[in-house]
């Protein structure tokens, strides 16, 4: 089914669904082919402004919720928040994610930057919204991972990556990281017997707002690679494929990873994806889970 594309989402209508990231690039493409079909989606994004200006581009059935997948704290209200007003929920996106090659960072929780927002918030919101999840229809939960993560090792001395910190690496290491725990969340969604499934999804080389904002602070050199990087990528309506059908075909099983299948997966129509080794390790993706419980205090399953 590799010619899979955005008309082939089935009716939404019924469906809530939750989209980190929303108001710009493949969170906002996933938004609002969602609430084309008719379901209640939340944007659930850093900045509230942001957000409502993406609301209203989307039309439909949308709400703006503020969530910074940066800060526990902002974490842990926008699930109470959520589930207050739904408690079912069907679908989970968690597209949000931070590239940034500057220098280390780190959350307002002390984690490093890429790993705290990339695998850590979602680890933990996920987490929050799983009864609701469980109580929704065919509940799904969709990681956004990435080609980067296939030759990414997790260092679990340094999982805070403050030894030797190179952005680049630092942030593949996430993406593996996130892989990890979505393959995982899938082992324990089906011993636990619950009806909701843990999908993956990788964009390819697409062009989002995050290539630029990327090597902004190169300077020229920056801007040039910037430039050569955009127009080597595709766009950004068939980088969210992959997650669209992760997100919606009725077809899907839980562990699937989905991707462009062309040029080393950089692009082209979707099929599934191939895994790098470590992230199909069951053992590390074990000792990762009790790593996130450990630093997030969000236990689940």
């Amino acid at each position: 089914m590799s010619g899979w594309t955005a008309d082939r989402i089935p009716d939404q209508h019924g469906k809530v669904a939750v989209v980190t990231g929303a108001n710009s690039g493949l969170g906002l493409v996933t938004a609002t082919e969602l609430a084309r079909r008719g379901a209640h989606v939340v944007l659930a994004v850093r900045n509230l402004a942001a957000g409502a200006e993406a609301a209203r581009r989307i039309g439909g059935d949308t709400a703006v919720r503020e969530l910074d997948l940066a800060s526990l704290a902002s974490v842990r209200a926008f699930a109470g928040k959520l589930t207050a007003d739904h408690p079912s929920v069907d679908v989970l996106v968690n597209n949000a994610g931070l590239v940034r090659l500057g220098p280390r960072r780190t959350t307002a929780d002390g984690f490093e930057a890429h790993l705290g927002t990339n695998m850590l918030g979602p680890f933990a919101l996920t987490g929050l919204l799983l009864d609701a999840l469980a109580a929704g229809h065919g509940g799904r939960v969709v990681g956004l991972s990435s080609i980067t993560h296939k030759n990414a090792h997790l260092d679990f001395d340094d999982l805070m990556s403050e030894r030797g910190y190179r952005a680049a690496p630092v942030y593949g290491r996430s993406k593996l990281a996130t892989t990890l725990f979505g393959l995982e969340l899938d082992r324990r969604l089906r011993a636990a017997r619950l009806p909701v499934i843990s999908a993956l999804a990788h964009p390819g080389l697409t062009r989002t707002n995050l290539t630029p904002r990327a090597w902004q602070h190169r300077g020229r050199l920056g801007r040039l690679i910037a430039v050569g990087g955009m127009l080597a990528t595709q766009s950004v309506e068939q980088g969210t494929l992959p997650q669209l059908r992760a997100a919606t075909d009725p077809e899907v099983r839980g562990g699937q990873f989905f991707g462009p299948a062309r040029l080393w997966e950089t692009r082209g129509p979707v099929t599934e994806a191939r895994l790098g080794r470590e992230a199909a390790d069951p053992a590390v993706a074990r000792r990762l889970w009790t790593a996130a419980e450990d630093l997030t205090g969000v236990r689940y399953l």
